[in-house]
């Protein structure tokens, strides 16, 4: 049927308002694209209010039209999880299963870092070399209580090394050879620690006795240790450096002060060997052996004026040794022996006095004394009124 053989061919439009109203519908279209348009533009301060106040009442309008359009998304995606749940259950367990044991492995090397983070952190002071290793068997009994490590001579390791783990102090070497040490506990039987309370530092000895918690033995003074003190190695003996936690002091079902070590906390497995000989490695002996004026050598250089000092002192200084010198020389010097002045023939007048010889004024040293000799025979005189007798009127 055609449309004008139809119930509006009677109707008559006028072409002046068909137009009309085609240019108005086109101008409000134009402006709502106009006022729709999200780029930035030079001139947007010119329409900037009237675009915001479209957009605020298109934003309704949108989320109202958008609304059936989510749904029916939602409702395809429950249509397509139903039909191919099956499928999807299969696949996650496989995920469950192979993700499972990534996990565990996971787990455990989080465990072996966080471990490894906590052994890295401990630090003695002075700084001493350490060796990191592995307990792979424990040896237990009613009193023995040890470990078996996998490192040992190659290492440095020596008998009376300290043990440490990340919370404190473990045991020390009792046994070493080529690549395995034996490690005995603080809680054996045969382990004696001299250990001292922070708090008071008094001094004390812990002993094993095969239990959890060794024993506090000959503590000194009367209330130096209460409960919760934090127990320490002192460093007498010089079996172990001083200052190496061990744990916190409590009192005993039987009365006697006995120690939580901190050791307990966790599994003993990773730990660390101070390679610990005595107290002499703790110290530079060059430093200690230094000439006492060694320091000045990193002192910085003097001024003009502090050299000029120096120098002046120094000068004054070699001046007066050459002085003292000069003295010590002249005093040493022997002097000229004095000459006897020479006895006249002529007679002297009784009135007339000799003078008196000048003594000098250098005391000479005294010639030695000559030593006595024997007297010669003394021949007597021939007497004139004695006649030589005749040889032979003797008779």
């Amino acid at each position: 049927m055609a449309f004008r053989d139809g119930p509006f061919e009677n109707i008559k439009v006028p072409l002046a308002w068909t137009a009309a109203v085609v240019v108005v519908v086109g101008l409000i279209g134009a402006v709502m694209l106009l006022l729709g348009d999200g780029r930035q533009t030079q001139n947007a301060d010119s329409y900037g209010p009237a675009r915001a106040g479209f957009e605020a009442g298109a934003a309704p309008v949108g989320g109202v039209l958008s609304a059936p359009v989510r749904w029916t998304g939602n409702a395809f995606d429950y249509v397509r999880g139903y039909f191919f749940a099956v499928s999807e259950n299969r696949r996650l367990r496989q995920e469950v299963v192979e993700l499972s044991a990534w996990r565990d492995e996971a787990l455990a090397l989080k465990n072996v870092n966080t471990r490894y983070e906590q052994m890295l952190g401990v630090k003695t002071e002075p700084p001493i070399p350490m060796v990191t290793g592995l307990a792979i068997t424990d040896a237990r009994g009613p009193f023995a209580r040890s470990r078996l490590l996998n490192i040992g001579a190659a290492k440095g390791i020596r008998v009376g090394n300290p043990v440490l783990s990340e919370h404190g102090l473990v045991g020390r070497i009792m046994g070493v050879s080529g690549g395995n040490s034996r490690m005995l506990l603080l809680t054996d039987v045969a382990s004696r620690t001299p250990v001292l309370v922070e708090r008071t530092d008094a001094r004390a000895m812990l002993t094993g006795d095969g239990s959890g918690s060794p024993r506090l033995d000959y503590v000194r003074g009367a209330g130096s240790v209460q409960e919760g003190d934090r127990i320490m190695t002192s460093g007498d003996g010089g079996g172990f450096p001083r200052g190496l936690p061990i744990g916190v002091a409590a009192k005993g079902v039987d009365g006697t002060w006995r120690v939580k070590l901190f050791s307990d906390r966790s599994a003993i497995d990773y730990v660390r060997v101070l390679l610990f000989q005595d107290f002499s490695q703790l110290a530079d002996q060059n430093a200690l052996n230094a000439p006492p004026l060694a320091s000045l050598a990193a002192a910085p250089p003097p001024t003009p004026a502090q050299a000029a000092a120096i120098q002046d002192v120094a000068t004054r200084r070699a001046a007066a040794a050459a002085a003292t010198a000069e003295r010590v020389r002249a005093a040493n010097v022997p002097l000229p022996a004095p000459v006897a002045a020479p006895v006249p023939t002529t007679a002297v007048p009784a009135t007339t006095t000799r003078p008196a010889a000048t003594r000098p004024a250098t005391p000479q040293p005294r010639p030695a004394a000559p030593r006595p000799t024997a007297p010669a025979p003394v021949q007597p005189a021939a007497t004139p009124d004695a006649a030589p007798t005749p040889a032979g009127a003797a008779e």
